[in-house]
């Protein structure tokens, strides 16, 4: 069977027209081009070359001919290949990560941002999502914020204040039975809010929801407007401005959990690794 040296070879001593110069481009002996080419006519079933002696160049024969096109060929695709691998290494994939409005806002723009320009032929895909089952089926990451059945990586923990207007309460912390009967302004049902409310409700707290958005500005903009206070996580608050006041509660509401997930078993490409690697650095310098 032949390999791809033996086709090398044969391009080699048809580039050149000699077998001696072609030995001595590819580092061989002249024997050893030879031995190459006779394994290649022996599969062929025929002279690749003729040959007619003395300083006259070895001429390619119409089935060397067919051998060589197909031949070089098959050099360019091997050639492709070594170089998509090389890339593959350096980190000049395609990554697929699902992410969710709060991150996509604060933890993966620092990641993104150092992927491309660590790996600036990079290929990353982002899938957005508010849901209470990651699918990640076709992602190579994707970041969550419960605990799953899926491999991955807490982040952090991400607690959650009571957002006001200045002056609605006093500074420092709220007492927790302050939120029974208040008018608030929340995510939809879905997620860690699930777990909020069921807290809530566990201690007969129960406050009077007046407008629910998945969109953390517009719920923002509406406690800013008076319609009511909000309880939101951090991470959806880091960039608050003077117009609201961020209050502790006492006791506190659980603090939503972060993770960084993958499909059980899958081997990180090396683009997928470093991703690991600078979620965990973003999240704990958020933290």
């Amino acid at each position: 069977m032949y390999e791809l040296r033996h086709l090398a070879t044969l391009a080699a001593v048809a580039d050149e027209g000699s077998f001696g110069r072609a030995a001595s481009r590819l580092g061989y002996t002249q024997s050893s081009v030879s031995q190459q080419i006779a394994v290649l006519e022996k599969i062929a079933g025929g002279a690749l070359f003729d040959r007619p002696g003395g300083p006259r160049p070895v001429r390619i024969t119409p089935l060397g001919a067919v051998v060589l096109q197909h031949g070089r060929d098959l050099l360019r695709r091997a050639d492709e290949m070594r170089e998509g691998i090389e890339r593959f290494r350096a980190g000049d994939s395609r990554i697929d990560i699902g992410t969710f409005q709060t991150v996509s806002n604060t933890l993966l723009p620092r990641v993104i941002g150092e992927l491309r320009n660590a790996h600036p032929g990079c290929d990353i895909r982002l899938f957005e999502e508010e849901t209470d089952d990651p699918d990640l089926s076709g992602l190579d990451l994707m970041f969550f914020d419960a605990r799953t059945g899926h491999d991955g990586l807490k982040l952090l923990d991400d607690p959650y204040f009571l957002v006001a207007r200045p002056g609605d309460f006093e500074p420092g912390p709220v007492p927790l039975t302050k939120l029974d009967g208040l008018p608030l302004v929340a995510h939809p049902p879905v997620c860690h809010q699930v777990v909020i409310e069921d807290f809530l409700r566990a201690r007969d707290i129960r406050p009077q929801f007046v407008f629910r958005t998945e969109g953390n500005e517009a719920l923002l903009a509406m406690v800013r407007a008076g319609l009511g206070e909000a309880l939101m996580p951090r991470l959806a608050v880091l960039r608050h401005d003077e117009s609201l006041a961020l209050h502790e509660l006492a006791p506190g509401l659980p603090s939503r959990e972060i993770f960084l997930l993958w499909q059980a078993g899958r081997t990180h490409s090396p683009l997928a690794a470093h991703a690991i690697e600078l979620a965990r650095k973003a999240a704990a310098d958020l933290s």
